[in-house]
């Protein structure tokens, strides 16, 4: 019962209340004999209610309990020092991380505790030691990895072909060898170590990936923005296309050209990732997910049902023509990519002015081009504006849950040796086993004072002057009494402000 009143209290509106609640409670807790104290009690979704108060975005009760946590270490003058309990706040050996529970919520209060101490210290602390050495490595070795690819696909085995044409419109030269052709010279042996490291690649892309989807769960995983949904989508995606790829090299199937393309787009599109790394490039990517899968998303559905509709009366209209003379609409599916290269305004009306041209073309082409170019071109360009509006007022924000999330998931991956464990241990001051970050305080008494005296002249002078107003409306009907009444006003309240403030100076000197 008292663990769920801790809960409860850490929902609640009134933050003063409840941290006063919270105290009382816990200190009837200590006078009773248990195996362990209230607060390191879960719930069900198994959060204790420092976790709790970390995913509610309660930065009055988070601030409370980090200062119950606290152990001032020594102070001189305006410096002071102090060791902050990680308990629950460091990743290390935790299976739900404070950290990743943060920047996993929906709610943008709880990406503030980033900015409090000592979360504030902690992920800087592990960001410069470890994260951002290790994350640019990785940026570099996947970008070696994507050019190997890139090389093994540009010289995929290819032989001239030797049968006929069976259309004047077939254009193909090269067609796939088999596989016992692919490999018999020195060149495609080389090509074979690159293919290898290729397949090796994606093999431990699904082990690293997979296990964080079966913990986490797909929706989630997949759905958080900062977490990087759409880039575990799109590496994944890779992986299975190049595994598509070697299947179909193994068995010698014609059509790897389709799978291999996807790999190869894919693959260069998730090099985006490692943006989240630099400042300078990090909250672009964020605006780039939140249009792909916001705007663009949205305003597909509406360009799909122009296309199709206006695709299909281009091809009724040009059913009986020649293709030889107007070829962009002799099939339905070049139909459907020619209007998509129109919509987009790629290309120009398709014309020949040798040959005449249907009457109805003019007018379907007058009418898309009215509905698409101007009307929904630009409502998807007043659409992303917006988005980035909304976006730039919380980019940095983002990209710092972004660091964060990037420094829990390869604390996670990495082996131990590469990534000990930060902070001081306890059994160095007499703290017992847990761990502690040491975070020192300046704290300027002149600055303090300063704010006392500024405060304390504003005071006496929002009183003077609502005196005066009140002194105004009364002898409103004499315009010559409410001057000086006035005059006499703001030289008693100068006068007034004045001393009492040189009194308060006095006394303090």
């Amino acid at each position: 019962i008292g663990n769920t009143v801790l809960h409860i209290l850490v929902l609640q509106p009134n933050k003063t209340f409840a941290c006063h609640m919270y105290s009382l409670i816990l200190s009837y807790d200590r006078k009773k004999e248990g195996p362990g104290s209230l607060e390191l009690i879960p719930n069900n979704e198994g959060l204790t209610p420092f976790k709790l108060a970390g995913v509610e975005g309660n930065t009055v009760m988070f601030q409370y309990l980090m200062q119950k946590r606290k152990h001032n270490l020594w102070s001189f003058g305006p410096l002071t020092t102090v060791l902050y309990d990680l308990t629950e706040i460091d990743s290390w050996a935790e299976d739900q991380s404070f950290l990743e529970l943060i920047v996993s919520t929906k709610k943008r209060e709880a990406r503030q505790i980033l900015d409090l101490t000592p979360v504030k210290e902690l992920v800087s602390l592990k960001w410069n030691m470890y994260g951002r050495p290790y994350f640019c490595f990785l940026a570099l070795f996947y970008i070696l990895y994507m050019v190997c690819f890139t090389m093994c696909c540009v010289y995929r085995p290819l032989k001239p072909r030797i049968g006929n044409k069976t259309s004047s419109r077939d254009n193909t030269v090269y067609i796939q060898k088999m596989l016992q052709e692919s490999y018999m010279t020195y060149e495609d042996e080389l090509r074979l170590v690159g293919e290898l490291i290729t397949v090796i690649g994606a093999v431990v892309i699904l082990i690293l990936e997979i296990p964080d989807i079966l913990r986490v769960g797909a929706a989630k995983y997949f759905g958080q923005t900062i977490l990087g949904g759409p880039f575990h989508i799109i590496v994944i995606t890779y992986a299975c296309m190049i595994l598509v790829t070697m299947v179909m090299r193994l068995t010698s199937t014609t059509g790897e050209v389709v799978p291999m393309s996807f790999a190869l787009v894919l693959g260069w599109c998730n090099v985006m990732y490692f943006a989240r790394g630099f400042q300078m490039l990090g909250p672009f990517t964020i605006m780039i997910q939140k249009m792909i899968f916001g705007d663009l998303m949205r305003f597909c559905w509406l360009m799909a049902v122009v296309i199709l509709g206006f695709a299909s009366a281009f091809y009724i209209i040009f059913q009986t023509e020649n293709p030889e003379n107007l070829g962009q609409f002799y099939n339905y599916p070049m139909s459907l990519f020619t209007t998509f290269e129109l919509f987009l305004t790629i290309i120009d009306g398709p014309a020949n002015y040798d040959v005449d041209l249907p009457f109805m073309y003019s007018v379907v082409y007058f009418a898309f081009a009215i509905i698409a170019t101007l009307l929904m071109l630009n409502l998807l360009i007043a659409m992303m504006g917006d988005t980035h509006w909304r976006v730039a007022h919380e980019r940095d924000e983002l990209w710092r849950a972004q660091v964060v999330a990037t420094t829990v998931m390869l604390e996670r991956k990495l082996p131990r040796c590469l990534w000990p464990r930060s902070g001081i241990c306890g059994r160095e001051y007499g703290l017992g086993d847990r761990w502690y970050l040491r975070v020192e305080d300046r704290v300027d008494p002149n600055k303090h004072k300063v704010m006392r005296y500024t405060e304390a002249f504003k005071a006496q002078d929002r009183d003077n002057y609502d005196k005066g107003l009140e002194k105004m409306e009364i002898n409103r009907n004499i315009l010559y009494k409410k001057e000086l009444s006035g005059l006499s006003l703001s030289r008693s309240t100068s006068r007034t402000s004045s001393h009492r403030g040189w009194e308060i100076l006095r006394r303090n000197t």
